[in-house]
């Protein structure tokens, strides 16, 4: 028996093969007899195309005139309290169904994204308003056929629910070659049977079309902003500092304002966001641009040796010091700013020295016996929470306090990636140039994955994966097989929204729905062989093996084949 969706579906899907012999009616009458066995069966004679509710209301008829068992309501006593006939219990049920099928029309005209339900044999049954609209197919074409004669059946994702009982979310998706949409689709279950499918899209074919001219428009005003930033850099210290989102726009602002004083700055942010690039462009927009501008990684100096770096040492301190002694980096950024980058990873006998440092202007270095007063303005910056240190006692509650006069966040690149259009952009530019190769094209899909992912590594990241996009691209063009596989294939995908949402929160459009990765062949520009690709990927890794097999897409094994194919000896790729 086919699975039934609506008390519109004929009474035809629902019966079962009888012999006409065994089944008597007279001509013109209503009602007949079906002899099953021994036991003979009235029947009512209804149409093959009769509805499902044209039947039940027939039937209801039928039980009105016949003496059948009706139901007697009972209280807590026993006591009669009503009587239910027949008919009464089959016309309730029949309602009921009537209006759940009349809700559900109503509910899937009502909205705006298209919907379509098929059953276990990939027949329509339910097509809105919508998909009419969208699709440009009217309903009565496509009720009761088959999905596939009106799409191609590799583009029909509801086939994967239907065939594999597997749910897609918010997946981008091109049925048509003229339209994009993002699709919801999952299998209709009975229990344990998929008797169905269900899918609802939403149209961004027009979202996609404006992406590209953003895209083109955007590289066109990229162009001209290059002709513009020798004359605005030198003017703006925070011209660098790319994104018209409010959240950089707000952090860009307090920066400036914070730059006109001698105030201590202690920088917030993840890893790659540009802390640095903030406390340089702090550094030149103050009265100190003159004076150096010295920056220390606090977690890449081993701890026994950061004092000594941090203050200097004195000739002779220890075994191996320069007789004539060393200034430290407070010192050298005397009259200028020390940037203190990663101050979280600063050990605990460390910070009560530099503490004392900063406030009393003051410090010895190692293993001298003169005071060295110094004029530094200090710019910390740190990706831990320092507060939940202090808290647990692994960072001195003074230190925070003295560094944190004014704190700066620097927001991630998942929370303003309304600026990813033009990051993407002032990247592709600068590899094209640094390649010496025209600007690749970005299609939408590929923008649309870049939208999608969360971006852990911020700036940072997108720019080394800009980097490989413009290594890999193939005659003008980026593939989504370019991707990284961390990109392409994305767990959890975001609620869509607008390429362009200037001023409010960005949420981004739904990943895209990858093919499965191809064993791997070297692609490679006109002109350009497998061999200097190799080389390239090497020199752009400075002789790193596993990053050039990263960045070329293969591993490291296949790597050094390939450099021993092409006589590529390992030790000529060995930077110091």
């Amino acid at each position: 028996m086919k699975p039934l969706f609506s008390l519109d579906s004929v009474v035809s899907d629902l019966a079962a093969p009888v012999n006409p012999a065994d089944v008597k009616i007279r001509a013109g009458e209503k009602e007949g007899v079906w002899q099953e066995g021994e036991r003979a069966v009235k029947v009512l004679v209804v149409p093959r195309t009769a509805t499902l509710a044209q039947c039940l209301e027939q039937i209801r008829q039928s039980l009105a005139s016949a003496q059948l068992p009706a139901l007697a309501v009972v209280d807590e006593a026993g006591r009669a309290t009503g009587i239910v006939l027949p008919h009464q219990l089959l016309e309730a049920f029949t309602n009921l169904a009537q209006n759940q099928s009349v809700l559900l029309s109503t509910l899937m005209d009502t909205m705006s994204e298209a919907i379509t339900i098929v059953d276990s044999n990939n027949i329509v049954q339910y097509w809105n308003r919508a998909a009419e609209t969208i699709y440009e197919i009217d309903r009565a074409q496509v009720l009761g056929t088959s999905l596939s004669e009106h799409f191609a059946s590799e583009s029909i994702r509801l086939l994967d629910a239907l065939r594999q009982g597997t749910s897609v979310q918010r997946v981008y998706h091109i049925p048509r070659p003229d339209s994009h949409v993002l699709i919801n689709a999952a299998p209709i279950r009975q229990g344990e049977k998929i008797i169905g499918a269900i899918s609802i899209e939403q149209d961004i074919t027009e979202l996609v079309r404006l992406n590209e001219e953003l895209a083109h428009t955007t590289a066109h005003l990229h162009n001209l902003q290059q002709e513009m930033s020798r004359f605005q850099a030198a003017d703006d210290p925070f011209y660098a500092i790319k994104g018209h989102s409010a959240s950089i726009q707000a952090a860009i602002s307090s920066a400036k304002k914070v730059a006109q004083t001698d105030a201590t700055v202690l920088i917030y942010g993840e890893s790659g966001v540009g802390k640095e690039l903030f406390a340089q462009a702090i550094h030149q927009a103050s009265r100190r641009r003159e004076k150096p501008f010295v920056a220390i990684n606090c977690g890449a100096i081993p701890a026994a040796l950061f004092e000594s770096e941090l203050f200097g040492y004195q000739g002779g301190a220890f075994t191996g010091a320069k007789k004539t002694g060393k200034p430290g980096k407070l010192e050298l950024a005397h009259g200028g700013t020390l940037f203190l980058d990663e101050i979280g990873e600063l050990p605990l006998e460390l910070q009560v020295k530099l503490l004392r440092a900063l406030q009393e202007r003051q410090f010895y270095r190692v293993g001298g016996t003169e005071p060295i007063t110094v004029n530094t303005r200090v710019i910390a910056a740190t990706n831990r929470q320092l507060e939940q240190m202090v808290a647990d006692g692994r960072f001195r509650e003074d230190l925070y306090y003295r560094l944190n006069v004014f704190s700066l966040e620097i927001p991630p690149l998942r929370a303003r990636r309304e600026d990813l259009p033009e990051l993407v952009q002032i990247f592709i530019q600068e590899y094209s140039v640094a390649h010496e190769q025209a600007v690749p094209r970005i299609p939408s899909e590929v923008m649309q994955a870049l939208f999608d992912y969360s971006w852990p590594g911020n700036i940072r990241q997108l720019r080394n994966v800009i980097e490989r996009l413009s290594i890999l691209q193939e005659n003008g063009v980026i593939s989504p097989e370019h991707l990284p596989s961390a990109i392409r294939f994305q767990p959890e995908p975001l609620a869509p929204a607008s390429f362009a949402s200037p001023g409010g929160e960005y949420s981004a459009p739904a990943a895209l729905h990858p093919a499965p990765t191809a064993p791997f062949t070297l692609h490679h520009p006109a002109g350009q062989t497998e061999k200097d690709r190799i080389i390239a990927a090497l020199e752009r890794t400075y002789g790193n093996k596993k990053a050039a097999a990263e960045l070329l897409g293969i591993s490291r094994g296949t790597l050094y084949n390939k450099m021993k194919k092409y006589g590529l000896d390992r030790e000529s790729f060995r930077w110091n």
